[in-house]
């Protein structure tokens, strides 16, 4: 089974670095035409774009801002002409101390659920009417096992705010099926990324290897090709779901 994704537009939130631009560059093997987004990394997006080829473009976004997150999808949309499928992988990680003072602890709060969990239901309820009009489209939220094993007391709004994604995804995809839109979600567990080098940098790989089932920790490929699989349209019964890859650190 091959996916082609020839002529296709796709939305990756996040594809500068990380597990966004793996996806990025599996989708665009399979031809797709990438909208790579970034926060502030433009010069690594443009590259990307460029060694994707297939017309794909960089685009800038500030996604705690909700004006920006607007004017990102317009600005794909107007490039474009249309969008087939839209994943939302950009997503923010604070360290919080539940003793820290309460205004910063609040702010962290908030800034977490802008990134992770109000810029996606933005992004979705703008594609939503397009995708209508368009008798079809595909919507990938990445999630995170903390959605459902939960996490540190550090990380509350992390996991609070990936929880909400679970349920945004689950929405739309009872609220939207029989109008041509599926909605699926991708759960990653600790996966071997720049924003996970902290930790390795501080507890070592074999702390986080004693965590998981198998002997090596995800890599950012596992899950683009996951997601890859379900932007083929080829999982379709599937919508509402949210596939696991953490390496069986949570089995549910």
């Amino acid at each position: 089974m091959q996916v082609n994704l020839t002529n296709k537009v796709v939305l990756v939130t996040g594809a500068s670095r990380g597990i966004g631009k793996a996806i990025a560059e599996v989708l665009g093997e399979a031809g797709a035409s990438v909208a790579v987004h970034c926060n502030s990394n433009l010069e690594l997006a443009q590259k990307l774009a460029t060694v994707i080829g297939h017309n794909s473009k960089a685009f800038q976004a500030d996604l705690g801002d909700a004006k920006a997150a607007e004017e990102l999808l317009n600005a794909v949309l107007s490039h474009y002409g249309h969008l087939d499928i839209l994943i939302n992988n950009a997503g923010i990680a604070i360290a919080s101390d539940m003793k820290m003072n309460g205004e910063q602890w609040l702010q962290d709060w908030s800034k977490t659920m802008a990134v992770n969990l109000t810029a996606p239901a933005l992004l979705c309820r703008l594609a939503i009417p397009h995708f209508i009009e368009r008798k079809e489209g595909i919507i990938i939220n990445i999630s995170s096992r903390a959605a459902f094993r939960g996490d540190t007391a550090d990380y509350l709004g992390y996991a609070a705010s990936k929880g909400g994604l679970v349920a945004l995804t689950k929405s739309i995809a009872r609220a939207y099926g029989k109008q041509g839109i599926t909605a699926f979600g991708v759960a990653p567990g600790f996966t071997k990324t720049e924003m996970a080098q902290d930790f390795i940098d501080a507890y070592g790989e074999d702390y986080a290897i004693k965590d998981i089932a198998l002997t090596e920790l995800t890599e950012p490929l596992d899950v683009a090709h996951t997601v890859c699989f379900l932007a083929s349209g080829l999982a379709k019964h599937a919508t509402g779901a949210t596939i696991d890859i953490n390496a069986g650190s949570y089995v549910r």
